[in-house]
Formats: structure tokens, sequence, C-alpha cells
């Protein structure tokens, strides 16, 4: 790299996600990068790890806050929910009582 010349961590994370899609890291990084400036585009990565990285459990308790942060609240419901079954699949209890948690104050 160029003296003087820093990446910032989006354009770091951008360029990871390009040379290799499915780093489930530093896509799940790139859609909270993107989260506060770039809702439309920061959903796209989230959707995308919904869809190719089921398993990928960070996922589910950020999206579903995503979501109720852009009032999508049936959607947000739906996340945290599939969120739930997927990490009672996988034994993690921590995990599963943070979306539970998260679901409740939706449903409140």
């Amino acid at each position: 790299m160029a003296a003087g010349v820093e990446r910032t961590r989006r354009e770091f994370l951008e360029e990871t996600v390009r040379a290799q899609p499915d780093n489930t890291f530093a896509r799940y990084g790139l859609a909270m990068e993107l989260a506060p400036s770039e809702p439309s585009t920061a959903w796209d990565h989230f959707e995308y790890l919904l869809k190719h990285h089921p398993d990928y459990q960070a996922t589910y308790y950020q999206a579903g806050m995503f979501l109720s942060k852009q009032g999508r609240l049936e959607e947000a419901r739906k996340v945290l929910a599939e969120g739930i079954e997927v990490t009672g699949r996988q034994g993690n209890q921590h995990a599963q009582s943070e979306l539970r948690a998260a679901l409740d104050d939706l449903n409140d």
C-alpha cells in the first residue's frame, strides 16, 4: 500500500466481499458498517447471509434489530424466530435467549 493511503474499514470489507463473496464474517461486518448510512445495501448483505448461510447465528439478531429500526416489525419477528430455531438446533442457549428477549421486546 502506498504511503499515506489508508483503506477505510468499509473499503477493506468491500474488497474482501468482492474477492470472497461467501466470507460470512466480512459480509456481516459490511452489513453492520452500512446499516446506518445505506440501509438498502446493508439489508442486501443481511439477506444474502440469511439465504446462503442460514447457520451463521450472528446474522439473526442483528438483522432482526436492523429490520425493527426500519419499522419492518413483522419481518423482524420472522427473522428473530428463525434465529431461535437455528440456535436451538445448534445448542447455543445464550444466543437463543438473546433472540427470545429481542422477540419478546418486539411483541410487547
